[in-house]
């Protein structure tokens, strides 16, 4: 198969992942270009569109006989932007992952299969990470190692995630570390810090795991 892969944001924390899974197609003897700029889309049989924060145009999906986009939520539930963190702000610890057809009207199309990571509820924004890189990795194989796949149409109401903005990452200091420790294990402490706000200052706050 000719394959592309897309990243568009060049500080995406999959890039690593994307590198692992073009090797390992070209290992299997497929034809494959890891890109980062829509424009540099060739035609051919599959364009995986992972990580990527815009919105791909009709000319550009046509270039390749499918689209596909893996999305950390149960589609339909949990369309939109950065799905991985709401979800884990919710409490949940089961996160299931989409891989479907990408259309020009944004997560909605036909989705071939779904699969679930599970956390315990200590992990932090690495090793939550870690584990969506290596199911999109080990999903987008199975796509391409059961071509052709059957999609279906997506069923049930639709909910929508917002995007993130770096204040989502605000700590209040009226309240206990306890119940905010899932805003901690979602933020990422080079581009969007924990911080909080005390007399006039503002003050950031990075958190790692001690080892054992």
């Amino acid at each position: 198969m000719k394959i592309t892969i897309l990243v568009d944001n060049p500080t995406s924390w999959f890039i690593p992942y994307a590198k692992i899974l073009v090797s390992l197609l070209r290992t299997q003897g497929h034809r494959v270009s890891f890109v980062q700029a829509q424009k540099n889309i060739r035609k051919g049989d599959c364009l995986f569109l992972l990580s990527c924060g815009s919105i791909v145009s009709h000319d550009i999906l046509e270039r390749n006989t499918h689209n596909i986009v893996i999305h950390a939520s149960k589609l339909p539930q949990g369309r939109g932007f950065a799905p991985l963190a709401w979800q884990i702000l919710e409490g949940k610890n089961k996160i299931w992952i989409s891989l479907f057809e990408a259309v020009e009207k944004l997560d909605s199309g036909d989705v071939y299969f779904q699969d679930f990571i599970s956390f315990e509820g200590h992990e932090l924004y690495d090793e939550m990470r870690k584990l969506e890189g290596e199911k999109v990795v080990a999903m987008a194989l199975r796509f391409v190692n059961e071509y052709p796949s059957k999609g279906r149409p997506q069923h049930g109401k639709s909910t929508w995630y917002s995007k993130r903005r770096p204040c989502d990452s605000e700590l209040n200091i009226k309240k206990t570390l306890r119940s905010q420790f899932n805003i901690l294990r979602i933020v990422d402490n080079e581009r969007y810090p924990a911080f909080f706000t005390y007399k006039g200052h503002t003050y950031i706050l990075k958190i790692s795991k001690k080892n054992n």
